[in-house]
């Protein structure tokens, strides 16, 4: 199963980093406020550049004056079903500690897409 990470990042501003092992890369999307972890929150997603795949194992810092100079940890990390994707709706299952069940990322404009929690 392909496998997801969300990277807790203390860059200029706190966010978090959702990466999805796809098309031998880490598609990412950085989260201003975190993951949803309920279905009655949507949040913003907005589109990054692609990550390699050993990235997913990261934690450490990255030094002052390199590209996203801060903390980075493991927020949460596991595999995920991939039910549906185009270029603008992604359907997945997470199956990770603090993720867990069926998400969305719809695209909304350019870079921008909205992350959620289904009701089911």
């Amino acid at each position: 199963m392909p496998r997801f990470v969300v990277h807790k990042h203390a860059a200029r501003t706190l966010h978090y980093d959702l990466r999805l092992e796809l098309d031998g890369v880490l598609k990412s999307w950085a989260v201003p406020k975190g993951p949803p972890e309920t279905a009655d929150v949507k949040r913003l997603a907005v589109a990054v550049d692609d990550h390699q795949l050993d990235y997913i194992s990261f934690e450490g810092t990255i030094p002052e004056g390199e590209y996203g100079a801060g903390k980075v940890e493991i927020w949460d990390e596991g595999t995920f079903d991939l039910l549906k994707r185009t270029d603008t709706v992604i359907a997945l299952v997470f199956y990770g500690k603090f993720l867990n069940g069926d998400y969305r990322l719809i695209r909304t404009k350019d870079k921008n897409w909205l992350i959620f929690k289904t009701a089911k």
